[in-house]
């Protein structure tokens, strides 16, 4: 997509200029332009695996069979080491100049943070596959660390109570965090601007979130490959990559 000449990225660039409160919601499309595979579109990775495998009552009853799995996925996943890329970079500029208040995202990478949006303003809805968690006792730890120190004995144990962790993402049959689920509501029913970037709003209940938004008096901007469900009804929408558009619109205020 061309955005020279667009008189839309123009228009969004001022409203976010001129935003008290402004978030960004983002979604799958913006990791996929960093190398990590989509899990729902065609070729995505549940079409390789199924996904009843990630369901929490698999691993709670079976830890080590889940833990085979789970490596797999990681070892796909992150065949090589992703980094941000111009979306990320799009972001973290506009919460340099404090023009972003927080980043809520569905995405489990920790890329934003990498990009330079500090963890506290991170709205991480689904988790972060960079740490484990242990149901037992609440610790949490690095993932790299407690896999390296498993080995091949499955599955990794927690450190300091020594029963079996689990990815701190969110598993089919979990709810999704309530405080971070809070925080995103929050944020979104006080928002300026709502801009989405790379998510097909259609997984709930994280899809909601701009939902609150829409109609709400708050300028609601869309940057996706796929059409927006009949159910929103954008400000603004761009059917186009996140990695041109969202530095275009940075690039213009």
């Amino acid at each position: 997509m061309r955005t020279n000449g667009d008189g839309r990225i123009e228009d969004v660039a001022r409203e976010i200029d001129r935003g008290d409160l402004n978030i960004a919601f983002t979604g799958a499309g913006v990791s996929t332009a960093s190398g990590i595979p989509d899990f729902r579109s065609e070729g995505g990775l549940w079409d390789r695996y199924d996904p009843s495998v990630f369901r929490i009552g698999k691993f709670r009853s079976d830890p080590a069979s889940f833990w085979e799995t789970m490596l797999e996925v990681r070892r796909e996943t992150f065949r090589t080491e992703p980094e941000p890329n111009p979306a990320h970079d799009a972001l973290a500029r506009l919460y340099d100049d404090d023009l972003l208040e927080a980043v809520v995202t569905q995405n489990v990478d920790g890329l934003h943070q990498e990009a330079g949006v500090p963890d506290n303003d991170v709205v991480e809805l689904h988790g972060n596959v960079e740490r484990v968690a242990c149901e037992s006792c609440g610790r949490r730890a690095d993932a790299d660390e407690t896999i390296e120190r498993a080995g091949d004995d499955l599955p990794p144990l927690c450190g300091s109570c020594g029963e079996a962790v689990k990815p701190d993402t969110v598993l089919f049959g979990e709810r999704l965090p309530e405080g971070a689920l809070y925080r995103a509501r929050e944020l979104a029913g006080n928002a300026d601007v709502v801009l989405v970037a790379g998510s097909s709003l259609t997984v709930e209940p994280a899809a909601s979130i701009p939902r609150i938004a829409n109609g709400g008096g708050t300028t609601l901007v869309v940057v996706n490959f796929d059409p927006t469900p009949s159910s929103v009804s954008p400000d603004y929408e761009f059917n186009a990559d996140v990695t041109d558009v969202l530095p275009a619109i940075v690039d213009e205020i």
